[in-house]
């Protein structure tokens, strides 16, 4: 029950990026999810590693490895890039952000805990990301890879184009 709770509620955050949402809420809840997940597995959730994810919290745009460490080290939290390339890697690793493969960069994860197959939007208009569950189970390619005895360990799915907001700019 719990499990299909947690479903439910990765798909009403579905595509939080683009969506208007209570952003307190979805950096609480993030933040609650990394601590608990913490503790339960013994991990050390450092000032660094928590800080790195508030960073990538405070909007829904993807930061590069340096935007994080710049902002570390205006924190006085360190300036040395492996600082930021742990942290993050720690934060990937642990499903409380994500790498968006296209930009080079970072997001959060808009359903930490919650094991998944993410897809990601990118609006090259204002640069926002919204991220989407993905099946990739129940698609074209995931029929192909059964068809072909291929099993799918992880994908990467992410689109660019534009999002209501920019839309609606780009016709004014």
């Amino acid at each position: 029950m719990e499990k299909d709770a947690r479903m439910q509620e990765s798909r009403d955050r579905a595509v939080v990026g683009f969506a208007e949402h209570d952003h307190a809420r979805c950096v609480a809840h993030a933040l609650d999810a990394a601590d608990t997940h913490c503790s339960r597995e013994g991990l050390r959730f450092t000032t660094v590693r928590r800080r790195a994810l508030e960073i990538l919290l405070e909007s829904h745009t993807a930061l590069g490895a340096y935007d994080v460490l710049a902002r570390l080290e205006q924190d006085g939290l360190g300036s040395q890039p492996p600082l930021a390339y742990r942290a993050l890697a720690f934060l990937v690793d642990n499903g409380f952000a994500h790498r968006v493969e296209r930009l080079n960069a970072f997001i959060a994860c808009a359903s930490p805990g919650i094991r998944h197959d993410p897809a990601f939007m990118i609006c090259t208009g204002c640069h926002a990301v919204a991220e989407t569950p993905s099946a990739p189970g129940r698609t074209a390619l995931g029929r192909s890879a059964r068809e072909s005895g291929f099993r799918i360990e992880s994908t990467v799915l992410e689109a660019e184009g534009l999002c209501a907001g920019c839309q609606g700019e780009e016709g004014a």
